[in-house]
C-alpha cells in the first residue's frame, strides 16, 4: 500500500468559526474510507479542502505527493456531491461525452469512455435518453459514472446511495468493492451499516475534531469482543451471557444488542454464544466480530 493523501495540522477558519481543528490523518490505497458525522461536523469543509476548492488557514494537505488544487491533480481526483444535478437538456451520453471531452479526451474517446462507464452503472440503455426520463435512482447513477470517467485515482462520493432503493444501492457498493483495487474510494454517508460493509478506515469528524475508527476488527487486539443482535427483546439476557466461560462482562449498547468482552482462548467462543441462544431460545439476528462502527462513535465509554 502507498499513502495517497496525507493532512498534517489541517485547520480551517472562518472568522472566528474554526471548521476544521488541527485535523491530521494518512489514507492508503485499498479499501474505500469513510467520512463520517454529523450535520455541521466539517466534513464538507474537509471535501472542499481535498478538492481544492478552498485553502487551509494552517497544516499541510498533500494528494498523491501534489499539494491539494494542485494542476497536477486533474483528472486523478474525482468529487460528486450529494446535490449533483445533470441538465435537462441534452442526453446522457451527450452530458458524459462532453465532460469527457474537458478532460482531453478527442470526442471520440470520449464517446467511448462514457459508454465504459454508463455500462460500469448498468445504464448502458438509457445513454440516449434525457435526465427527464429517468428515476431519481438512475440520474444518481449517472453522476456516479461521470465522477468515474477517466479512471481517476481518487473519487469522494458524498451520499452515493442517498434515495436509491435497496437494489440499485448495492449495486453501487458492489461497483465501489469491485473497484477498489485501482481506485481510492473516500465516502460520505450517514448509513454507518453500509460504511461499515465497505470500509476499513473511518474517519470521524465532530465539532471540526477528527477521531479514526476501524470498520473491522484488527488483529492482536489486546480484548476481544463480539456484538450479539437479537431479534426481539428477551429477559436475563445480560445475566446468561455474563454465566459463559471466558466472558469477562457484558453491556447492553442499545436494545436489543449486547457486546460481550471475553478472553481469548482455544476454545471458539462465538460457537459458545451459539450454543447458549439455542439453549436458551433467542433468536438472534447478527453476530458482529468486535464492535460496530456505530457503538465505535457513540460508546466511546464503555
Amino acid at each position: 500500500m502507498s499513502t495517497v493523501i496525507s493532512a498534517s495540522g489541517l485547520t480551517k477558519q472562518y472568522g472566528s468559526k474554526v471548521a476544521l481543528n488541527n485535523v491530521s490523518f494518512e489514507i492508503q490505497t485499498g479499501a474505500p474510507v469513510a467520512l463520517v458525522g454529523p450535520n455541521g461536523a466539517g466534513k464538507t469543509t474537509l471535501f472542499s479542502l481535498l478538492c481544492g476548492y478552498i485553502f487551509p488557514s494552517a497544516g499541510q494537505l498533500r494528494i498523491l505527493d501534489s499539494p491539494a488544487g494542485s494542476s497536477d491533480l486533474f483528472g486523478k481526483l474525482t468529487a460528486l456531491p450529494q446535490d449533483a444535478q445533470l441538465d435537462p437538456r441534452f442526453s446522457i451520453i451527450h452530458q458524459l461525452t462532453f465532460y469527457a471531452q474537458l478532460q482531453g479526451l478527442t470526442k471520440t474517446k470520449a464517446k467511448q469512455e462514457s459508454e465504459r462507464v454508463l455500462e460500469l452503472v448498468g445504464l448502458s440503455d438509457v445513454a440516449n435518453q434525457r435526465p427527464k426520463d429517468l428515476s431519481h435512482g438512475m440520474r444518481k447513477r449517472v453522476t456516479i459514472a461521470q465522477a468515474l470517467i477517466g479512471e481517476p485515482e481518487i473519487v469522494m462520493l458524498d451520499e452515493a446511495t442517498a434515495g436509491l432503493d435497496p437494489i440499485h444501492a448495492r449495486e453501487v457498493r458492489e461497483l465501489v468493492s469491485s473497484l477498489s483495487e485501482q481506485t481510492t474510494f473516500i465516502l460520505s454517508s450517514h448509513d454507518l451499516s453500509e460504511l461499515e460493509r465497505l470500509c476499513g478506515q473511518v474517519l470521524h469528524l465532530d465539532k471540526g475534531i477528527l477521531s479514526e475508527h476501524n470498520a473491522r476488527t484488527q488483529v492482536g487486539d489486546a480484548k476481544h469482543f463480539i456484538t450479539l443482535q437479537l431479534a426481539q427483546e428477551y429477559p436475563s439476557v445480560e445475566q446468561y451471557l455474563q454465566q459463559l466461560p471466558m466472558v469477562q462482562r457484558v453491556y447492553m449498547s442499545q436494545s436489543k444488542e449486547y457486546v460481550i468482552e471475553y478472553v481469548k482462548s482455544a476454545d471458539a467462543f462465538d460457537i459458545e454464544l451459539l450454543k447458549c441462544c439455542h439453549q436458551q431460545g433467542w433468536q438472534y439476528r447478527q453476530l458482529v466480530n468486535g464492535h460496530t462502527l456505530e457503538n465505535q462513535i457513540f460508546h466511546k465509554g464503555h
